[in-house]
């Protein structure tokens, strides 16, 4: 499996790199892992959806 690092997936997904180390620090994003203090998420790795945008008023 290739993984990039977590600014490569933040660009691509439009996101800040610091949302990113979020997301998988709380496991959301599969695969991905903590080298020494850098994320890698494997190269595939989906945007994980917000779940604020599935509530229902």
């Amino acid at each position: 499996m290739d993984f990039v690092p977590s600014s490569v997936k933040a660009k691509e997904w439009g996101i800040s790199q610091r949302r990113v180390a979020i997301l998988c620090k709380e496991g959301r994003v599969n695969g991905a892992e903590l080298v020494g203090n850098r994320w890698f998420l494997p190269t595939d790795a989906v945007k994980p959806e917000d779940p604020r945008k599935n509530r229902k008023s």
